[in-house]
C-alpha cells in the first residue's frame, strides 16, 4: 500500500471519525501518532505530487494531529542534509517515529531584529550559547528534540535542543482559538548552552529564505485538505472541482507562484467551512459539531506559516 493509500486509510478508519474527540483534548493523545508512525509516514514521500496527497488526507481528518505531525519533517530533512554523527545518531530513528520533532524557527520570517541570536561558547569546545525565545513550538510534551534556528549576524545556526526544561531554557503554552491540543507553548532561551555535537549546520541567512519559500507548497496542502473534507461533507461537484484545480496549481507551481496559491487555498479552506456551516445551520456553531471545528482549522490556516506576500494575496482575494 503507498503512503498515500495508508493516509487515506487512517483518515477515514481513525482520525476523521474521532477527530472532534482530539480537537477537545488538552493535548492531541499520543496513540493517534502512534498510529501515524506505525503506517510509516513519519518519513514523507521524496515525490511532492504524493506527499501533498499524504498531507491532504491527514488534515482533512484531524488538522490538530497532522500539524504536530508535519513539523516533525523539518528536522528530519535538517538532520539528513548534516549527515555525520547527528544523522547516524538521529536520522533512523526520527524516520521510523520512534523519535519525534518540531520546530522553533517560524520567526526568522519576521522583519526586524531577530528574536533569538546563537553566539560561540568563549570555553572554545565549539559550542554555542543561544539566546532569545520562539513564539510558537508546537507538539510540546509529544515531541522528543526541536529544530531550532537562531541568528548569527547573516548567518542562521540550526540546533537540535532536547525538547524539556532545563536551566536556559523556558517553557510557556500558548492557548490557542483552534489548534490548541497541539500543545504549542512560547520557548524563551537565556544563553543555553548547546554543545556542539547538537549543532545541525549553519547556513546563509538568505539561502534560508530561498529554500524555506521554495518549501510553501506543504502548508498550501493543509488548507486544501480542509477543503476537499467540506467538499465530501456537502456533496459538492463543484467544489470539489476547485479544490482539486488548487490541488493541482500547488503541484506544479514554482517558488515565486507559491504565495498566491497558498493565499487562495487558504481561502478557498475558509469558504468550504463556511460552507459546511450553512449547511449546518444552528448546530455549526456548538463547540464540539464537526462545522465550527472546521471553521476554527479554516481561519488558522489564513495565518499558519503567513508571509507579507500570502498576506497581501489574501487581502485582495477577499476584496479588502
Amino acid at each position: 500500500m503507498s503512503a498515500a493509500d495508508e493516509a487515506r486509510r487512517l483518515a477515514e478508519e481513525l482520525l476523521f471519525p474521532e477527530a472532534n474527540l482530539i480537537d477537545a483534548a488538552p493535548v492531541v493523545p499520543r496513540r493517534y501518532l502512534d498510529a501515524i508512525a506505525e503506517a510509516g509516514l513519519y518519513s514523507l514521500p521524496e515525490d511532492r505530487t504524493q506527499a501533498g496527497r499524504v498531507i491532504e488526507s491527514l488534515a482533512g481528518a484531524s488538522l490538530a494531529t497532522t500539524f504536530v505531525w508535519i513539523q516533525h519533517h523539518s528536522a528530519v530533512r535538517a538532520v539528513a542534509a548534516a549527515g555525520g554523527e547527528l544523522a547516524d545518531e538521529w536520522l533512523e530513528a526520527l524516520r521510523s517515529g520512534g523519535r519525534r520533532a518540531g520546530i522553533a524557527y517560524a520567526a526568522l520570517r519576521r522583519p526586524g531584529p531577530p528574536s533569538a541570536v546563537a553566539e560561540l561558547s568563549a570555553l572554545g569546545d565549539g559550542g554555542w550559547l543561544l539566546s532569545g525565545f520562539a513564539p510558537w513550538v508546537t507538539g510540546w510534551s509529544l515531541v522528543d528534540i526541536v529544530l531550532a534556528g537562531a541568528r548569527r549576524g547573516d548567518d542562521i545556526v540550526w540546533f537540535l535542543l532536547d525538547a524539556d526544561c532545563r536551566i536556559g531554557q523556558e517553557v510557556k503554552r500558548v492557548r490557542l482559538a483552534a489548534l490548541d491540543a497541539s500543545a504549542t507553548v512560547r520557548l524563551t532561551w537565556d544563553r543555553l548552552e548547546v554543545p556542539s555535537k547538537r549543532v545541525v549546520g549553519v547556513e546563509a541567512y538568505e539561502d534560508w529564505r530561498r529554500r524555506d519559500l521554495a518549501g510553501m507548497a506543504s502548508n498550501g496542502h493543509l488548507a486544501v485538505g480542509v477543503a476537499a473534507r467540506c467538499a465530501t461533507l456537502l456533496g459538492s461537484q463543484a467544489l470539489d472541482a476547485e479544490v482539486g484545480a488548487l490541488r493541482r496549481r500547488l503541484d506544479r507551481s514554482g517558488p515565486s507562484e507559491l504565495a498566491s496559491a497558498r493565499a487562495d487555498a487558504s481561502i478557498l479552506a475558509l469558504r468550504a467551512a463556511a460552507a459546511v456551516s450553512v449547511a449546518g445551520g444552528g448546530r455549526s456553531v456548538e463547540a464540539d459539531a464537526t462545522a465550527a471545528r472546521l471553521m476554527r482549522e479554516a481561519t488558522f490556516l489564513l495565518v499558519f506559516g503567513q508571509t507579507s506576500d500570502i498576506r497581501a494575496h489574501q487581502t485582495a482575494d477577499l476584496g479588502l
